[in-house]
């Protein structure tokens, strides 16, 4: 899979990543850097941080720069701005990846559970995007915002509840900031991706045999699961020039999965042929 956009699309963009230091904001960052961004990556693991940020200006020839931030934290947020303009000049573009999630039956989880999660999903984002947003407001500057949701933050799921309640607040965030903010020329859009894999992310969420048994790939019409480099290629397009008119949009991408898995009879795919031409004769004509 190769990029999608001319060389040069994202040159001297400035662009902040949350949760840029590994996983799917590294993969993203990454391609920035490569279409000529400068970037930013931010995570509380300072010695991740820096590894990945001497990595990906070996691997791209960009700059990068490490900023250790907790995102619940709005303090650490504002230094991150700060230190940006300070490195860079100006912010272009917010990237809220930074996550945190459970799966586990929600009676099993402890209301500090809970909150860990909603905390680093919906008031990292929406402290993220409070301080540049009003940064940018009182600069007089455009920016984009772009962030990281999921197909359950609009269906719901069993199993993984504070992540589908976090997330439901950053979709409501993004459509209604894209109406509010548009007119200071602040674009707001949003990604829900399917499975994306990531080093020990699965394993962690579904651990031992686990991970096997429920292979993500077998949910997916597609029937397979995502390579980074369209992630990528999908955030380059939403944090460029060329996706100027589109604001307040949720893309989804993920092989069709959650069209299937919310159709009651989609499943029926395992009925084999021969059953099918018995059922056919059952009916008559």
């Amino acid at each position: 899979m190769e990029g999608m956009l001319k060389p040069g699309s994202l040159k001297d963009r400035t662009i902040i990543i949350t949760g840029g230091g590994t996983g799917l904001g590294r993969s993203m960052g990454k391609y920035f850097l490569e279409l000529g961004a400068n970037l930013v990556i931010t995570s509380r693991k300072k010695d991740v941080l820096d590894k990945s940020a001497d990595e990906l200006m070996k691997e791209t020839g960009g700059k990068v720069l490490a900023v250790t931030c907790d995102v619940r934290k709005y303090e650490e947020i504002d230094n991150v701005i700060k230190t940006t303009e300070a490195t860079f000049g100006q912010i272009h573009g917010v990237l809220n990846n930074a996550a945190g999630n459970f799966i586990s039956p929600t009676e099993r989880l402890s209301h500090r559970a809970f909150d860990i999660v909603v905390d680093i999903v919906l008031k990292g984002t929406y402290y993220t995007t409070l301080a540049a947003g009003k940064n940018w407001i009182e600069k007089k500057q455009p920016g984009v915002f772009l962030n990281i949701v999921t197909t359950y933050a609009w269906t719901g799921s069993g199993y993984v509840v504070p992540s589908a309640c976090g997330k439901a607040g950053v979709l409501a965030l993004t459509r209604s900031l894209a109406v509010e903010w548009a007119k200071y020329k602040i674009r707001s859009n949003a990604i829900a991706p399917g499975p994306f894999p990531t080093e020990g992310a699965w394993s962690r969420l579904l651990p031992g045999e686990l991970v096997e048994k429920f292979d993500p790939a077998q949910r997916v019409p597609l029937k397979r699961v995502g390579e980074h480099q369209e992630l990528a290629n999908l955030a380059a397009y939403l944090m460029s020039d060329y996706s100027a008119y589109v604001n307040g949009e949720v893309i989804t991408i993920d092989g069709g999965e959650w069209l299937r898995n919310g159709g009651e009879f989609s499943h029926l795919e395992t009925i084999p042929e021969t059953m099918w031409d018995m059922i056919e004769k059952g009916r008559g004509k």
